[in-house]
């Protein structure tokens, strides 16, 4: 209870400092003169632009104002961005990305994300990355509509491009420091830039974060009662210009996250009937009750360890912990970039990237388990024992290498182009010990080996990606100019799937794969050329026009989740009708994009305020999905017939003459739909079309509003109030029926304080997020091992508040 009110009194003092402060900015209104909005730079067509004169929509947020909220994660962009959605952590691909109501499932790392990663002129695969949050970034973008031809084959629905500092020219050092009451975590980090000597620079960053609580879990008797994690993150980037004309930039990064378990911020909803569904095995012959309590708005949660018969022995010396959770990842990642200027009208870069990735999650997805007074399994009573089941030990593991040059001129005339080509060469090993049926809680460990998994199994994807581009921009008139251009992209991918072992009951008595099953190889290829047209018109100096035809393309493939049951003994036949016929269930088609934007982008009177706003309409065909078969315990990769996303954005910033204040904000209008028949269980009955539904994550109205104020107050110190307000009306969570979770509209509210020094030398912090605990739904799907008339389902929620104090230093 002291902790609940010293938490209340800490938020209600800071609400009240800034709410007090920015009233007495109100009323001193000083005759000094008046600021301008300083130019934002882009590299939204991979060249630096003005985000004013760019013909597509992008916002910009720049690493200050994310460090003001501590905003080190994904999720903390949304604030600024309201059609962009973002759901970390699980297994599979780690990640969920989403604009205007378009994205991937991150169940799997099957496919690539609709929402491009661009980290520093690299296009990254993994989703994984955005686990263990950003830093020591420079700026943010967030390109919308499809980008394929400056972004290539992953960019359908829009790219996230984050930047990173760069050297300095003299030497500084800063170092921070923060500590969260909510989740009792805290964050250490520091950097060090400058110049080693006249053409070679250098900036090293790190940071550390340990978080203790993330979730307290009322499960009683599990290893961790309190799920936390810890996350590193270390940057090195080297910067040599050895000439006017050449440069060439080094950047190494490591990623590392740890956690206890793959599953953050699941709750289970009890459904019409509001009573905790069993866990049903082998269609009621075991009977687990639930063990959780319904609640879905406090912060506690029921996440059991798994179930011990089954934690007893993994394959092939996997590592089960004693059955309980954990989840590691290991990323490697660095980018080379070279620009040499050729000639004064002609330059040439190169762009190289490397990554590395190692993860491995091991959880009870059952999400649900406690053994009752009558729960006797193989002679022992487990009353009040934690008795997960489906557990999983999943090895996800990439290997990324690409490579791109450009040419870009510079002339005085009027046309210019930029030419380009690009190879992507990616491995990803997905290699897993499963328990769908729970054999080992059944019928005991496999009678040959003691195994206590169902199964063990590998899916190696190896992808061979070309592609070429050209684009032209050409200038009409001095005020009206014309740009366009166009991307090939061919990809390959082959699978190879083998299963080392698989429960002998299973194989013997259910037709599953025998122990030692090779498939032959499954292959996919596909091309696209994907064009791209805009016209811009500069209506007076600072108002810009523009309309924009687009196209975008994501490559199908190969869906890594195949169960190894008796069809997909299939691809080992030696009829090459049944492999083609086999292999064919598994191979999802490639998504495309096409359609339209205009907007206009202008500043006003004396570029004191900035207002952007676009309408678009874009139709998304095959769109990639990925449905959870709770019956089955399996995920299926599809692809729905079409969805049409289209609405309005608004982005605007104002300096209303009051030194040190400005205001900014943005708001949305999003329809994004099924417009043609989707089936997301095409065997269910009755069947279920998704035609005229929304897409999940696709709130219709959405938008932020947020102010900054700057005062100085005593001899030389400066006082920094900022609060931020964002709003999202109601969505679905979930692509599986017309009556999925809806989450209801919210309204989240941030506040900081901070003061120091105006020199910046160091400043203290005092930063409040969410301050009215709304968790948000992000997305749902049906709780696993249900009996025929359960209807609980699985909701994942967003933070709650969080309350920092900060102190930082720089030299």
């Amino acid at each position: 209870m002291a902790r609940h009110l010293n938490r209340v009194s800490m938020v209600t003092a800071l609400g009240s400092f800034v709410l007090l402060n920015l009233g007495a900015a109100a009323r001193a209104a000083d005759a000094g003169g008046a600021a301008t909005i300083e130019e934002v730079v882009v590299t939204a067509r991979k060249q630096s632009e003005s985000l004013q004169k760019v013909p597509l929509a992008v916002t910009a947020v720049s690493g200050a104002d994310l460090a003001r909220f501590q905003y080190d994660k994904p999720e903390g962009v949304m604030s600024r961005i309201p059609t962009l959605s973002v759901s970390c952590c699980g297994s599979g691909s780690g990640a969920q990305v989403s604009l205007r109501g378009v994205g991937s499932s991150y169940l799997s790392a099957a496919f690539d994300s609709a929402v491009a990663l661009d980290f520093d002129g690299v296009v990254v695969s993994s989703m994984r990355v955005l686990q263990s949050g950003f830093f020591d970034v420079r700026q943010v973008e967030v390109l919308k509509g499809p980008q394929s031809l400056y972004f290539g084959k992953s960019a359908s629905a829009g790219v996230m491009s984050f930047k990173s500092a760069d050297p300095t020219d003299h030497w500084e050092y800063g170092a921070k420091g923060s500590y969260e009451f909510e989740q009792r975590g805290y964050t250490a980090e520091a950097y060090a830039s400058g110049p080693l000597s006249d053409t070679v620079g250098l900036r090293i960053a790190a940071k550390y974060n340990k978080i203790d609580e993330v979730l307290h879990n009322s499960i009683p008797g599990v290893g961790h009662p309190d799920r936390g994690e810890t996350n590193t993150n270390l940057r090195a980037t080297l910067q040599f210009n050895p000439s006017s004309s050449f440069s060439a930039n080094l950047k190494l990064n490591y990623v590392g996250r740890k956690a206890d378990g793959a599953i953050r911020n699941s709750v289970l909803y009890c459904g019409a009937n509001g009573v905790a569904d069993p866990v049903s095995l082998s269609g009621g012959a075991l009977l687990i009750p639930g063990g959780y309590n319904c609640d879905i708005g406090g912060d506690r949660y029921s996440l059991p360890d798994v179930a011990p018969p089954l934690a007893l022995k993994a394959p092939f010396g996997g590592d089960t912990n004693g059955g309980v959770p954990y989840a590691s990842s290991d990323i490697y990642f660095g980018r080379l970039k070279f620009d040499w200027q050729i000639t004064d009208k002609l330059s040439l870069s190169s762009v190289t990237g490397l990554l590395d990735q190692k993860a491995t999650d091991f959880d009870a997805f059952s999400y649900a388990g406690v053994g009752g007074p009558t729960t006797v399994i193989g002679g022992v009573n487990y009353n009040g024992k934690s008795l997960g089941v489906g557990a999983a030990i999943a090895d996800n593991n990439l290997r990324q290498f690409g490579q791109e040059v450009r040419l870009t001129t510079s002339f005085d005339g009027p046309l210019n182009f930029m030419v380009g080509a690009f190879y992507e060469r990616r491995h990803i090993e997905f290699d897993t010990s499963q328990n769908a049926v729970n054999i080992a809680l059944l019928a005991g460990p496999d009678a040959i080996t003691g195994n206590t998994f169902d199964w063990y199994k590998t899916h190696s994807t190896h992808t061979d990606a070309y592609s070429a581009f050209g684009s032209l921009q050409y200038a009409i008139t001095d005020k009206l100019k014309l740009a366009g251009g166009v991307r090939w992209t061919k990809e390959k991918k082959v699978q190879d799937i083998k299963i080392p072992f698989d429960n002998i009951i299973l194989s013997s008595a259910l037709g599953f794969a025998p122990s030692g099953f090779v498939a032959q190889p499954i292959h996919f290829d596909d091309s696209n050329v994907s064009p791209e047209v805009s016209l811009s018109y500069q209506a007076a100096d600072d108002v810009n026009l523009y309309a924009a035809y687009k196209t975008g393309f994501k490559s199908g493939g190969i869906d890594n989740s195949a169960l190894p049951s008796n069809a997909l003994k299939g691809l080992s036949s030696a009829d090459p009708v049944v492999r083609a016929q086999t292999a064919a269930a598994l191979v999802y088609n490639s998504e495309t994009a096409k359609g339209g934007e205009v907007g206009v982008k202008s500043q006003w009177f004396g570029r004191t305020l900035t207002l952007n706003a676009s309408i678009y309409d874009y139709v998304f065909k095959d769109l990639q999905v990925q449905i959870f078969d709770a019956k089955a315990i399996q995920f299926r990769t599809t692809n729905a017939g079409q969805l049409t996303s289209k609405g309005a954005d608004l982005d605007f910033q104002w300096l209303p003459g009051l030194p040190g204040l400005s205001i900014f904000g943005s708001a949305a209008y999003t329809d994004a739909k099924f417009s043609k028949s989707f089936r997301p269980d095409p065997v269910a009955a009755p069947l279920i079309d998704l035609k005229g539904r929304a897409s999940l994550g696709a709130p219709k109205w959405s938008g932020n509003v947020a102010a900054d104020f700057r005062r100085p107050v005593g001899s030389g110190y400066e006082l920094d109030l900022t609060g931020n307000l964002q709003y999202r009306s109601s969505y679905y969570t979930r692509n599986g029926a017309p009556d999925d979770y809806v989450q209801g509209s919210t309204a989240l509210i941030d506040l900081a304080a901070s003061i120091g020094p105006e020199t910046g030398r160091w400043k203290v912090s005092l930063i409040g997020t969410n301050l009215t605990d709304k968790r948000t739904v992000t997305t749902s799907g049906p709780r696993p091992f249900l009996s025929p008339t359960g209807d609980d389902i699985i909701l994942n929620l967003s933070d709650g508040r969080k309350v920092y104090v900060q102190a930082s230093v720089k030299f």
